[in-house]
């Protein structure tokens, strides 16, 4: 049950000089804010692909190809029979024509069986999360005891669009009959009709706002005071932290190689560019809001292709087959906001389930905030660390505080590794999961901006 929203103001941080933007946050009320005391959810296992950046044409994998590439290791090495799930849940965002409900071809693929029931969820960036809270709520509700959730996106295959005039153009063509009226229809012809729009553009593009996700991150970004070279110097250490995690082995078992049918491997993340540095960060020019913008090609995410998968286990479900579970999800949290200052989602959603849960940001030991754009990943620990926002936005006496840098995205994250939007958020809870017991770690949060105006969060325990 949603509680009604609430018109808020999104304060300018004192030293930026800026504007205000105005903001309605609304945050989703669950069954555990409640107490109603579901069962004991945990994450057993997961796996995901390489994450591989797309280069100027479609890549050597679709989304349910990425995702079968995970799934097989994955459940090769479970102590039970894939046909034993119960569900089968895929974030996807850019669904092929070909695939069409690519959870259900993934799991068909998968040899989970002809009744195994499989649905595919779209929420944008938190697709691939929201697939592990749908699975986390029916698991908790008695529903249901191993789902199997993921997330897959194959960016390097979003379509080419026609634009309005030209698909206009090709229906009169299509239903003319006789030669004049065919040869009348030829006339019409422009060639600017011949030239296709990219359709990851207009989907990275507010249909209510006509705002860039970049330039919604410009717009925190001027209201929090964030600096051009702070945003150089977030991406530098992104890219730093990627490559020593690949060094030093620690994603070696989360990451199932993927290859082609001709026999090229990919077994690791291909976007991380361990020898950047400040200088050459520096001479890029900014997407938007040029000459002074903050956002860049080298402090952004990049356009990957990816899946990610979790299993999902009940209490009686991991005792009967004798899992060893990585974490327990403890609870999730879901808000909505304006469109325009869309990158401050993790703000109203982190907050909102630390504060149902009676914790502080102390409290929380590591934080998985997906990377969408560093100028974003900036404002929203300025956002945390401002007075007025987290008393006027997020409802604090006092503020909730910026994460230490030394808890947050500890290997790196989408600026180095990509952002292929259906799987992002799996793979944070993924990780986050896997690096908590790395590190000898309690409790962490996953959270994710979501374009359009929305945030995701779910908390994590190591079992």
């Amino acid at each position: 049950m949603s509680e009604p929203a609430k018109t808020t103001r999104i304060p300018t941080a004192r030293r930026s000089g800026g504007r205000r933007a105005t903001t309605a946050a609304t945050g989703s009320r669950t069954r555990a804010e409640q107490g109603t005391g579901g069962r004991a959810v945990y994450l057993v296992d997961g796996a995901r692909t390489p994450f591989l950046r797309a280069r100027g044409e479609p890549g050597p994998f679709t989304p349910v190809d990425l995702a079968v590439q995970c799934g097989r290791p994955l459940l090769l090495r479970l102590p039970f029979a894939p046909d034993l799930f119960d569900l089968v849940i895929l974030g996807c965002v850019n669904v092929l024509a070909d695939e069409m409900n690519p959870a259900r071809v993934a799991a068909l693929r998968l040899g989970m069986g002809e009744a195994m029931r499989a649905f595919t969820v779209q929420i944008n960036c938190g697709s691939g999360m929201q697939s592990i809270d749908t699975g986390f709520r029916l698991i908790e509700g008695g529903k249901a005891d191993l789902i199997l959730a993921g997330g897959a996106e194959a960016l390097s295959h979003s379509p080419l669009v026609l634009s309005n005039k030209a698909a206009a153009w090709f229906g009169r063509f299509a239903i003319a009959k006789t030669p004049w009226e065919r040869a009348a229809a030829i006339g019409g012809f422009r060639p600017e009709m011949a030239k296709p729009v990219i359709g990851l553009e207009r989907g990275l593009t507010d249909p209510l706002t006509d705002l860039g996700m970049g330039q919604t991150a410009e717009i925190i970004g001027h209201a929090f005071g964030v600096t051009r070279e702070a945003a150089d110097a977030y991406a530098l250490e992104s890219h730093q932290r990627l490559a020593k995690a690949q060094k030093e082995g620690f994603l070696k078992g989360e990451i199932a190689a993927a290859v082609t049918p001709d026999g090229r491997l990919y077994d690791h993340d291909d976007g991380v560019r361990p020898n950047t540095s400040m200088e050459k960060l520096s001479k890029l020019k900014p997407v938007f809001e040029r000459p002074h913008g903050r956002v860049t090609p080298g402090n952004s995410s990049q356009i990957t292709d990816g899946a990610s998968w979790v299993v999902l286990a009940s209490e009686e479900a991991v005792k009967k087959h004798k899992l060893k579970p990585l974490a327990r999800i403890v609870d999730s949290e879901w808000a909505a906001l304006d469109p325009s200052v869309m990158g401050l989602g993790p703000t109203i959603c982190g907050t909102a389930l630390a504060k149902r849960r009676g914790l502080t940001r102390e409290d929380i030991d590591l934080w998985e905030l997906n990377e969408a754009f560093a100028t974003q990943v900036l404002a929203c620990l300025a956002a945390w660390d401002d007075e007025e926002y987290c008393r006027e936005v997020l409802g604090l006496d006092r503020p909730f505080g910026a994460v230490d840098r030394a808890r947050l995205n500890v290997d790196g994250g989408a600026i180095s590794l990509g952002h292929p939007v259906g799987s992002s958020g799996n793979r944070i809870v993924l990780h986050l999961a896997n690096a908590m017991r790395r590190l000898g770690m309690k409790r962490g949060i996953a959270t994710e901006c979501i374009g359009g105006g929305q945030g995701g969060a779910m908390l994590l325990e190591v079992a």
